[in-house]
């Protein structure tokens, strides 16, 4: 179902930050190395070193034209992508930044990190509007529910904490894995929420209640993250474990396992982030093996 198409090269170091490909097929990536790259689907290349940055980076966001760039120092800088410029550089957090997301409606960006804290800023001017403080140690990830009206943030201390997006008021804690929470993500609908953890399970959460309904042993390691695709009912896990697996959303049942002992080809190292296509005909990945690999959804 999922076929190898590319392998793109020349990253220096492992790759830990990708955005979503846009209509064009233009996406980013970055990670340990000197700056955030543009790579293109339609032409199958690379396209340009975008910007360098000044420490590792952890997390990419896009909103409309700006590019958000999360880096270990716990600052962020925004790159308007029509202008091709830094527009603003913030120093958001004390230490590095593991999480990024945008609530459209509010025009927010959030910001989590090693401190303990997720920030929220206007995407009018970046200010700061609110601090939260969640945990006693990091906010790996953030999930905004489809309808942007709950936020789930994943810590390392194994929680997951559930807000109100209109008030940021705590509304639920989730606490049934065993280690640090790596990866979290909403069903399109809002059905669901799955989450991913250091432990190797998938554990699913009714999306308005937040019981727990499943547990998935899903993988070897853990799980760094989830991905629905943009108008099929598959959704993508990657793993330190160095596979990709696609499962069904509805019934949770595995189709594909993506590695090189299943397939012959695959990330030699762990795999830190994965993304759709606009149209989901392609699947991205990238990982510690320095490598950019486009795999294409087959029928």
């Amino acid at each position: 179902m999922l076929k190898h198409l590319r392998t793109f090269t020349g990253h220096q170091n492992p790759i830990y930050a990708l955005t979503k490909a846009d209509e064009e097929g233009i996406f980013y990536t970055a990670g340990n190395d000197k700056g955030v790259v543009e790579w293109s689907l339609s032409k199958m290349a690379f396209q340009s070193v975008k910007l360098p940055v000044q420490s590792s980076v952890y997390s990419l966001h896009i909103n409309q034209n700006q590019l958000f760039i999360a880096e270990r120092s716990g600052a962020f800088s925004v790159f308007d992508l029509q202008k091709q410029t830094v527009t603003a550089r913030i120093n958001a957090h004390a230490k590095p930044i593991f999480g990024m997301a945008g609530i459209a409606r509010k025009n927010e960006l959030l910001t989590s990190s090693e401190d303990g804290t997720v920030a929220i800023w206007s995407l009018e001017n970046f200010e700061e509007l609110y601090r939260l403080p969640i945990s006693y140690d990091t906010v790996r990830c953030i999930a905004v529910s489809p309808n942007e009206k709950e936020i789930a943030f994943g810590c390392k201390d194994s929680s997951i904490h559930i807000y109100n997006a209109d008030d940021y008021s705590l509304k639920a804690m989730l606490k049934e894995h065993t280690l640090g929470i790596t990866s979290l993500a909403y069903h399109p609908t809002g059905k669901y929420l799955i989450s991913g953890s250091r432990d190797a399970q998938l554990k699913i959460w009714d999306g308005s209640t937040y019981q727990l309904s499943n547990s998935i042993p899903a993988h070897m390691f853990g799980i760094y993250d989830i991905a629905f695709h943009p108008t099929l009912a598959y959704f993508v896990t990657a793993s330190q474990d160095k596979s990709i697996k696609l499962w069904d959303a509805e019934n949770f049942k595995l189709y594909k396992i993506i590695s090189i002992e299943k397939m012959g080809i695959g990330h030699t190292h762990s795999i830190n982030k994965v993304a759709w296509s606009h149209n989901g005909n392609k699947l991205i990945s990238i990982g510690d093996d320095k490598k950019v690999m486009v795999w294409e959804l087959e029928a």
